[in-house]
């Protein structure tokens, strides 16, 4: 056992340790046995590396809070932002003041209900415990229900419909007929650069996004922070030839109309709110197209993992889980493969067994194998 055990002058007995930066920590005990326990405890928890010095969980989760949001480094300036305001809006009105150690179980619970009923999103509330504090020895909302994230309705467009949207969204129609048919996310669309468009292996480099945060356009990469090539149809060589003649290579292949950078909110005031009501597509949503664009490719025949690749996504598990519906024509094409396997398997058995037959009926009577 490290650390040692005295009685005081009051009759009460002090256990002292050290930590492993050499700093002293000590408690008070009625009895000289409660004090050697507990020194035993800590000796245990350091050799697991379970010690927490009691002094970190004393910090209040207001402070701790700013200084692991100042932490996240990898984050992208809208992820960024977005937490922030999290914080500021939804857990610190309630655990600014709160010490890290004293947030319970039940406090948790009580706090998420809370949320839900105040008709947050599932996701924002998700989001909220995203954090993992390192300062105490377990997560108390660890084990709390969250209500379940609703995902958010999808609308696919019909090849008709992109075409129609398209043109009523001109000047702009390239744009919607590239995001349609490429998936490629608006800021990655927004970002996209004359030197990044190969038309003749009608490839697109996905290089950077744009992120619109305070009122600022920032350029950065794109959401998985990996570069890809997306593949795009023949017919829109032509189109996307005359959005690039006369740029140079680092020019934006799409702007705005003076010729600044594209931004989402301008765009859909502007021009696609004003087309979806021509239309009668009230719902419909800008990253709509990109589902089209994955619900077109599914429809033709397209796997799994090229549309994993065509939009860029973490894995093929979350194109699955995010567009398995898209996929019954193909479940259905497997049970059909094999259906029509076992029908050939039992014919194949079937004419093996006649060729056995008549062999064996050609055979001389009494003949014996030898």
């Amino acid at each position: 056992m490290s650390g040692n055990v005295q009685k005081r002058p009051n009759g009460k007995w002090r256990a002292r340790h050290r930590d492993a930066a050499g700093r002293e920590h000590a408690r008070h005990f009625e009895r000289k046995i409660d004090a050697e326990r507990w020194l035993s405890s800590v000796d245990v928890a350091q050799a697991r590396g379970e010690w927490l010095d009691p002094a970190a969980g004393k910090v209040r989760l207001g402070e701790w809070a700013e200084q692991w949001l100042s932490g996240q480094v990898q984050l992208k300036p809208l992820t960024y932002a977005r937490y922030g305001l999290i914080l500021r809006k939804q857990v610190l009105p309630t655990w600014s003041r709160v010490p890290l150690s004293a947030v319970t179980y039940s406090d948790v619970s009580a706090w998420v209900k809370t949320l839900s009923s105040s008709h947050l999103s599932a996701s924002s509330v998700r989001q909220d415990h995203a954090v993992k504090d390192g300062r105490i020895s377990k997560n108390p909302a660890k084990g709390v229900r969250l209500p379940r994230a609703a995902r958010s309705h999808m609308i696919y467009l019909t090849h008709g419909q992109v075409d129609e949207l398209a043109v009523a969204c001109e000047p702009d129609g390239t744009l919607v007929r590239v995001l349609a048919y490429t998936g490629i996310r608006w800021g990655e669309a927004a970002a996209l650069r004359v030197g990044r468009v190969d038309l003749t292996r009608r490839r697109l480099s996905i290089v950077e996004a744009t992120s619109e945060v305070g009122g600022r356009v920032i350029f950065g990469t794109p959401k998985t922070h990996k570069q890809r090539s997306v593949p795009f149809p023949a017919f829109l060589t032509d189109p996307l030839a005359a959005a690039t003649a006369g740029k140079g290579a680092d020019d934006l292949v799409f702007t705005a109309p003076g010729g600044g950078v594209l931004r989402n909110t301008n765009f859909r005031s502007r021009v696609f709110d004003r087309a979806k009501k021509e239309l009668g597509l009230p719902g419909l949503r800008v990253h709509d197209l990109r589902h089209t664009a994955a619900s077109l490719a599914i429809a033709s025949g397209a796997n799994v993992k090229a549309v994993q690749s065509m939009l860029g996504h973490a894995s093929a598990a979350m194109t699955l889980d995010v567009y398995a519906g898209l996929f019954t024509d193909d479940m259905d094409a497997v049970a059909e493969l094999l259906d029509a396997a076992v029908s050939q398997a039992r014919a194949d058995s079937l004419r093996t067994a006649e060729v056995l037959r008549l062999a064996q009926g050609t055979e001389p009577k009494g003949s014996q194998a030898f």
